[in-house]
């Protein structure tokens, strides 16, 4: 048998394989997705995915908590399908840098408040909650309302949370969750945070 087809008769049974695994997959539901790790990408991954919701024509609403302070790229693209994306920055900058529990407790409940609402609005397919995994480890906000929230969603909405540090239990509800690990980064080396890699 001639190289070119054992790896014809290979990648026909590797076929075979996937589509009787594909065979079995029919079901269709929203799904809680957590981005957590200490790696780089997390935010980026779940921007990724409003961008593809923005390609299907759905409608997407994005929370930021602690984040807030800057101006980032991917907040002025999405502000420019406001019809599709409801974009929030609701955090007022990392908790070294305002160094006010009380602030920093009051902006998350408050973006919180706004991602309850956009999660129970079935007009929304998908819902980001960026960088609630830190307002949660901080317990700026209620573990227990949250996954209760996420539990009791509109059949269909996607909910995407991403930050470091996912609580045990929003692992455990999500049906996909992704750990990025850090390998390497520019970071420590002194390079500093890079427009169109970090923001």
């Amino acid at each position: 048998m001639s190289e070119e087809d054992r790896h014809k008769s290979k990648m026909a049974r590797k076929k075979a394989a996937r589509d009787k695994i594909m065979d079995g997959k029919t079901a269709d539901k929203g799904l809680c997705i957590v981005h957590t790790g200490p790696g780089k990408g997390k935010s980026s991954a779940a921007f990724g995915m409003v961008l593809r919701c923005v390609g299907h024509e759905m409608k997407v609403g994005v929370i930021q908590f602690i984040k807030g302070a800057w101006d980032t790229a991917e907040r002025r693209v999405f502000e420019g399908f406001p019809d599709l994306v409801t974009f929030k920055a609701m955090g007022e900058g990392f908790t070294w840098e305002t160094q006010d529990r009380d602030r920093d407790v009051a902006a998350a409940m408050k973006a919180w408040d706004a991602a309850k609402e956009m999660i129970n609005d079935p007009s929304y397919k998908m819902v980001v909650l960026d960088e609630l995994n830190v307002a949660l480890r901080y317990d700026y906000v209620p573990l227990a309302d949250v996954l209760e929230t996420i539990a009791n969603r509109p059949e269909g909405t996607h909910v995407v949370v991403t930050g470091r540090n996912a609580a045990d239990a929003l692992i455990e509800q999500a049906d996909l969750v992704t750990e990025m690990k850090l390998l390497k980064h520019p970071f420590k080396s002194g390079v500093k945070a890079q427009p169109g890699v970090e923001y």
